[in-house]
C-alpha cells in the first residue's frame, strides 16, 4: 500500500513539474563539465531553442558521437610548403592573395563583380586639389580600380563626385604615398592587377589616357615606366622630358659626369617616383625595397633598376602619352631636409646589405659602393 501511494504521488509531483517547466535549459544546470562540456550545450542550446529536454539531450548525443567520429579518423594535416601560419591546413582551402574588389552584402558571390578591373590606380590626395584629381580620375576606364590616399583625412567631402562612390578610401593623416604603398599595397594584396599606378595629386593629365598608355607599356614590353614629362621649370632629369619623335624611350643624354655608364640612372634604367607605373611583377621586387621609416621614397627612383632585367631595356618613358607636373609646393624646409637625409640612408642601407651579402658568399666586396651619381639631383 505505501509502494502504491509513493508511486502516485511521484507520479503527481512529476507532472506537476513538466507543466510548470516545459523546457529547461540544460546549459544552466549545475552538472560536471567533463560530463556536458559548455560548448557543446551552448551549441545544442542553441540549435534547438523551445525543444523538450529530452530532445535536446539527444541532439548533443549525436553530436558527441560525429565529432568522435571525425577526430578518430582525419589524418593530421601539416604542410611546411604552406603560408607560414597555414601550415595546419589543406591547400585548396588557402587564400594566399586577396584583391581590392568591393563586394555586395547580398546575393550570390560569383556575381558580385560584373568587371573585374585589371589595373590600380592610386592619388595620394588632399580636398585642395579635388578638381586636379577629377580631372585625372576621368582619363581611366572601367578598368581601372580608383584608390585614394587622404592625407588630410577628408574622406567624406569627396561624395560629391559620383565616382569618388566606386573609389576605395584610405584615410591616415599627414603621411606620404610611400607610406600607404607599404601598408596597404602588399604584393599579394595587389596581384590581381597587371599594372599599379602610384601617382602625386598634382599632375595635368590633358594630354594623357590610360587605355593608351597601357597599350604602349605592353607593345614595348615596359616593366617600370612613367608618362613624359612635358618641359617647365619643374623638370629635373633629362630622361623624363617628353620627346616629339617616338612613343617611348628607355636612354637619354645628361649633363656631363652625371653618368658614370649609359645603361646606368639617371641616363638610362631611370624614372621619377611621382607618376610610376609598374607591372604586377615588379611591383613584387619593389614594394619590398621600400623601407617602413623611409616615407619620402627619396632614392627609390636610382634603385628601381634593381627589380628588371635588363632594366636599361624593361624601364622607360612613354612619350605619346605625356602629362604636366604642375609643382604645387608641399615641402617646407624640415621637410626638405628629412628628404635628403632619407636618401643618404637608404644609399647607406642598400649598400651595406649588398654589401653583407657578398661577404657571405666569400665575394670581394671593395669595389662595391654607393651610386655618387644620385648626389646630383638639383635642389
Amino acid at each position: 500500500m505505501k509502494l502504491m501511494i509513493t508511486t502516485f504521488v511521484g507520479v503527481a509531483v512529476g507532472f506537476f513539474l513538466g507543466i510548470c517547466f516545459p523546457a529547461i535549459s540544460i546549459s544552466k544546470m549545475n552538472l560536471p563539465s567533463s560530463l556536458f562540456p559548455t560548448s557543446d550545450l551552448n551549441y545544442v542550446e542553441d540549435k534547438y531553442t523551445g525543444i523538450s529536454t529530452q530532445a535536446l539531450l539527444n541532439a548533443w548525443s549525436t553530436l558527441q558521437t560525429n565529432r568522435g567520429f571525425y577526430s578518430q579518423n582525419n589524418t593530421k594535416i601539416w604542410i611546411p610548403t604552406n603560408p607560414r601560419g597555414a601550415e595546419r591546413l589543406a591547400p585548396g582551402i588557402i587564400e594566399s592573395q586577396s584583391d581590392l574588389y568591393p563586394r555586395r552584402l547580398w546575393g550570390s558571390p560569383d556575381k558580385d563583380l560584373p568587371i573585374r578591373p585589371k589595373y590600380l590606380v592610386t592619388f595620394t590626395v588632399g580636398f585642395d586639389l579635388k578638381q586636379n584629381i577629377d580631372a585625372a580620375v576621368k582619363k581611366f576606364s572601367e578598368n581601372f580600380t580608383i584608390m585614394l590616399f587622404h592625407y588630410d583625412g577628408r574622406t567624406s567631402d569627396w561624395e560629391e563626385f559620383e565616382w569618388s562612390k566606386r573609389a576605395i578610401h584610405v584615410s591616415a593623416r599627414k603621411q606620404t604615398k610611400w607610406w600607404y604603398a607599404k601598408r596597404f599595397l602588399h604584393p599579394d594584396i595587389v596581384a590581381s592587377y597587371d599594372y599599379i599606378f602610384i601617382w602625386d595629386e598634382d599632375l595635368g593629365v590633358e594630354n594623357f589616357n590610360g587605355e593608351e598608355y597601357i597599350k604602349l607599356v605592353r607593345k614595348h614590353g615596359l616593366e617600370i615606366s612613367q608618362p613624359g614629362l612635358e618641359p617647365n621649370g619643374w623638370l629635373t632629369w633629362q630622361m623624363t622630358k617628353r620627346r616629339n619623335d617616338t612613343e617611348v624611350h628607355t636612354q637619354t643624354e645628361e649633363r656631363e659626369g652625371w653618368c658614370a655608364e649609359t645603361h646606368e640612372p639617371p641616363c638610362a634604367a631611370f624614372v621619377e617616383i611621382m607618376a610610376t607605373v609598374f607591372s604586377r611583377e615588379a611591383w613584387r621586387c619593389v614594394w619590398y625595397m621600400i623601407q617602413n621609416d623611409l616615407v619620402h621614397g627619396w632614392g627609390l627612383d636610382f634603385a628601381l633598376r634593381k627589380c628588371v632585367e635588363p632594366a636599361h631595356e624593361k624601364i622607360g618613358v612613354v612619350d605619346a602619352q605625356w602629362i604636366v607636373h604642375q609643382g604645387v609646393p608641399s615641402l617646407g624646409n624640415q621637410v626638405r631636409e628629412r628628404c635628403k637625409n632619407e636618401w643618404e640612408m637608404f644609399k647607406d642601407r642598400m649598400t651595406s646589405a649588398e654589401k653583407a651579402y657578398l661577404e657571405a658568399l666569400g665575394v670581394d666586396s671593395t669595389t662595391l659602393k654607393k651610386d655618387e651619381n644620385q648626389s646630383k639631383v638639383m635642389d
